[in-house]
């Protein structure tokens, strides 16, 4: 009989190798087919509900990495409290109207002038249902789990109605109103656009100081004196009414050498003005402040039939320019504030498109308006009164969809009145809790300076908003006509509006006092698509018999400070008096090597796709959980791989765990704590702490902690002591013994909880694993629970105790590296150890109960005291180690050094210990022998 057939060498069918891009697909199949997310959510039925309530991403294209690290981080949460004792159900969602499918029907040669708004809505459905069946391929194979065949999507009707509910509860309150003010106008997007679609970029502008002339000087100032203004647009001077001044400031009327004009200027940046003017000498005549000059008119340097007001402003300042400033009202929020103080004209002079209007003069119509900055600039200079040009760099806002500049334009909108339930905005802050901390901080400050918010928008594919208009123009905001609208969009869908004449869409038989004849009109305006993705607390959550209003938790990107966070909670509490989330964790954006936004037209995007098909999902998701992701995170190919060495790592050991406990049952094999050997009963309690651990990080979201934790739990405590010393153990002893049964039930015990605990990361790989542990019941790994944290009857010592050991091991370690340096000994077991020590070391290694030289992996080990040591003895750390090569002879079962080979006759190449092992428990031998 061969020796080897004498060893417990552990067996398993469970592959080396993942094949993760292949297997992964089947399993994910098997799932669908066995819909075992909906056995999940059977099982945890009458449990606490938790409810993570998906923010949508925009359905255009396929997923980005982006798009993988915020689904799969909500995943984890999702499984983990799912396997943890709560109803969790996952909802997950898509932002589906808007102007970027648009821009894709037009790339595809649609004309939406051409075909109508019906037909345009009805091809922009069609397109935004196959992005999203795209995306959730794209997140199914990345293994999420979810109600897929319940998603909801922004265009569904059930969601349009809740949608025009809230906006009917907030008309009803008195926050909707119609105004005409200047918001950001994007010419690319044909629309207004709110502060959070907004982006700054630097930019190269012309500015211009130019002189207007006083027409009505009220007795100060004669008409040869020109009020020096500066602007950083040109092309807005059609649009200029005003010219502002800052009441405390004091300003001077200068004449320089030479020059029959006499000039305006702020005294403070006089000097400076002059220099770049080319005044080389100049007389102060007179000195104002700006409260003497205010009413005084100036004639329009391009226009003779309009004056020019002088006001007072506070948002004059001496940063910059000349101290008095070009307004135009419908071009600027301030001016336009300043201008209605004044009663000014509200001039327009622009068009939806950026292009100039017959009402700016013959020069300018039609003209694009940045091209109107060299037509205003050489009027100014003919006349003679351009003092100053020249470029500066500054930041400037864009459309954040298209990437175009946007200008600010008034026109009669719809807006949010924020200002009017603010501070119930800011007071429900204090009921949320944000991770990172500062979050809140951030939110606050968007919302507390948050103007009005513009939720009109002039496009097609929306929710419209609920609006009809009375004969004398009056708009019709009753809240049960709104109600009533939301019911036929519930039942058609919001094409329906597109699609029926006001008289349609009206309650039979309405009438209203200011439509004396019985005709009305509706509003052709859509919602800004932030008030349909920022309704769906009422959407999904209230509406949705399986989940609760408000969320546990939101979690997405940085970015939705401005975005969704900010929008739900506007939409929540104006409707209903509070946020939609109890908690919100943010993650920071994906980024390449660099540090560089990633992006396709750069080239520098590594897709979820590519790693899929070559690594394996389970990779990405491995991935996440090593990265911070509360911040910035840099994406790279070596990463990738980096992780993929760590899931071999997980694999190789989790395959170690199952081949040795392959022949183990844990119903009847199982040793009791109190009947482990010390060592075991130590390494249990260790990993019944690890089990604590990982739990207390997943309950914070913080998959980094659980990463870095079972990385180290495998690396040092599992792979470099436990399974290093116990492979003797393992292999060597009786296979039924208890020392064996003892390893054994703490190996099973690590494998089937570690794999649970694995699973919200590591899910396809989890249920393979479980397809190889006959002992466990149930189909599905995630049909389990999570493992508890037990409360052992053990001394409170004891991890005290051998985590003190690991001194020793340190110690006995560096020992033998020196011996093996010096070519005494070449592996461990060939080494005998002495160590000397101090009373209270040699008490240590007493009260462990435990013969420390199998831990130690040393043939023979002598402790002896610290009187007795010789001086020739090295110190190591604490602890004087003696290291020589080990006495007798080596058994070439165990390779072990002995001193007792021989003793038994009947198997003279084995110890006494393993003959009897061999005796026991292979009879047979004594017949054919052992070699």
């Amino acid at each position: 009989m061969k020796i080897k057939n004498t060893l417990n060498i552990g067996k398993t069918k469970f592959p080396m190798r993942g094949n993760l891009p292949v297997n992964e697909v089947r399993r994910e199949k098997i799932w669908a087919e066995n819909k075992v997310y909906e056995a999940r959510q059977k099982l945890n039925e009458g449990k606490p509900t938790f409810i993570l309530h998906d923010g949508p991403p925009y359905a255009n294209g396929n997923i980005h990495i982006g798009h993988a690290m915020n689904k799969i981080s909500k995943d984890i949460i999702v499984r983990y409290k799912s396997m943890n004792g709560f109803r969790s159900p996952f909802i997950p969602g898509w932002d589906t109207h808007g102007l970027p499918i648009e821009q894709q029907l037009t790339k595809m040669g649609k004309d939406r002038k051409a075909v109508g708004p019906v037909i345009w809505r009805k091809m922009a459905d069609e397109f935004a249902h196959k992005q999203v069946k795209k995306q959730m391929n794209d997140f199914k194979r990345l293994g999420i789990a979810a109600d897929w065949d319940h998603p909801y999507l922004t265009l569904m009707p059930e969601f349009e109605a809740a949608q025009l509910r809230v906006f009917g509860d907030m008309a009803k309150k008195g926050y909707i109103y119609k105004g005409k003010k200047p918001v950001f106008w994007s010419w690319s997007s044909e629309s207004a656009l709110a502060l959070s679609e907004i982006e700054y970029h630097d930019v190269t502008s012309p500015t211009a100081y130019y002189a207007e002339q006083v027409k009505d000087g009220k007795g100060l100032l004669d008409n040869d004196t020109y009020f020096v203004v500066w602007t950083t647009t040109p092309w807005t001077i059609p649009g200029s009414r005003g010219i502002s001044l800052n009441a405390e400031f004091k300003y001077s009327q200068v004449k320089p050498s030479g020059s029959d004009k006499k000039y305006i200027i702020a005294t403070e940046l006089l000097a400076h003005d002059a220099e770049i003017f080319g005044w080389s000498d100049y007389e102060v005549l007179a000195e104002f402040t700006g409260k003497d000059l205010e009413y005084i008119t100036a004639q329009h340097p391009f226009y003779d039939d309009v004056e020019l007001l002088v006001m007072l402003a506070d948002f004059v300042t001496l940063d910059a320019g000349t101290g008095l400033v070009h307004t135009a009202p419908g071009f600027g929020e301030d001016d336009f504030y300043v201008g209605q103080k004044y009663n000014l004209e509200i001039a327009v002079p622009v068009d939806y498109q950026g292009k100039m209007t017959e009402e700016a003069g013959v020069d300018f119509a039609g003209v694009f308006y940045e091209d109107a900055n060299a037509i205003s600039l050489k009027k100014l200079s003919d006349q003679g009164v351009l003092l100053k040009q020249e470029d500066i760099t500054h930041s400037y806002p864009f459309d954040w969809r298209t990437k175009k500049p946007v200008i600010y334009r008034a026109v009669p909108q719809w807006f949010a009145s924020v200002a009017d339930f603010r501070d119930d905005l800011l007071s429900e802050l204090d009921n949320v809790t944000f991770s990172p901390a500062w979050g809140k901080k951030r939110l606050y400050n968007m919302l507390k300076d948050r103007g009005d918010w513009v939720i009109s928008r002039q496009r097609v594919w929306g929710v419209p908003l609920p609006i009809f208009y009375a004969e004398d123009g009056t708009a019709i905001l009753d809240p049960d006509i709104i109600e009533h609208v939301a019911k036929l969009v519930e039942e058609n869908g919001s094409t329906y509006w597109f699609e029926k004449e006001p008289k349609e869409l009206l309650p039979e038989g309405y009438t209203n006092e200011h439509s004396p004849n019985g005709q009305f009109t509706k509003e052709n305006d859509i919602m800004d698509v932030w008030f349909d993705s920022g309704t769906s607390h009422q959407g999904v959550l209230a509406t949705r018999d399986n989940l609760e209003f408000p969320a546990d938790l939101v979690l997405e990107g940085s970015d939705q400070y401005r975005g969704w966070f900010n929008s739900s909670i506007i939409t929540s509490v104006a409707a209903t008096g509070h946020a939609p989330y109890k908690s919100v964790l943010s993650q920071g954006f994906t980024l390449d090597a660099n540090g560089e936004k990633m992006s396709k037209s750069i080239g520098n995007t590594i897709e979820p796709n590519e790693i899929t098909d070559s690594m394996g999902a389970d990779i990405i998701r491995l991935w996440v959980s090593t990265v911070d992701t509360s911040q910035d995170v840099r994406v790279t190919m070596d990463g990738f791989k980096q992780t993929s060495d760590s899931y071999r790592k997980i694999r190789n050991t989790m395959r170690f765990l199952l081949a040795n406990t392959s022949d183990f049952d844990s119903q009847k094999d199982q040793v009791a704590f109190a009947d482990m050997t010390p060592v075991d009963q130590y390494f249990y309690a260790r990993f019944n702490d690890l089990v604590a651990e990982l739990k207390s990080a997943y309950d914070r979201y913080d998959f980094q902690a659980v990463n870095k934790s079972l990385m180290n739990f495998i690396n040092v405590d599992l792979s470099a002591f436990y399974l290093d010393f116990n492979k003797d153990v393992l292999y060597v002893e009786a296979p039924n013994g208890i020392l064996r049964r003892s390893v054994q039930t703490v190996l099973y015990k690590i494998l089937v909880s570690l794999n649970k605990l694995m699973l919200p990361i590591l899910p396809h790989t989890a249920e393979e694993i479980f397809e190889y542990l006959p002992n466990e019941t149930g189909e599905f790994a995630y049909l389990t629970d999570m493992p508890e944290v037990e409360d052992l009857d053990h001394d409170s010592e004891l991890l005290t105790r051998w985590t003190k050991f690991m001194d020793i091991r340190s110690a006995v370690n560096k020992a033998l590296e020196v011996a093996r340096n010096n070519d005494l000994i070449g592996k461990p077991a060939e080494a005998a150890v002495t160590l000397y020590l101090q009373p209270e070391q040699k008490e240590l290694i007493d009260s462990l109960g435990q013969d420390i030289r199998v831990l130690l992996l040393v043939s023979q080990l002598e402790l002896k005291s610290i009187a007795d040591k010789p001086d020739t003895v090295d110190q190591f750390d604490d602890y004087f180690v003696e290291v020589e090569h080990a006495a007798g002879e080596m058994s070439p079962r165990d390779r072990m050094y002995h001193l007792d080979l021989g003793q038994d006759s009947d198997f003279p190449m084995l110890s006494k210990h393993e003959a009897q092992i061999v005796r026991d428990n292979f009879p047979e031998a004594l017949d054919e022998g052992l070699e």
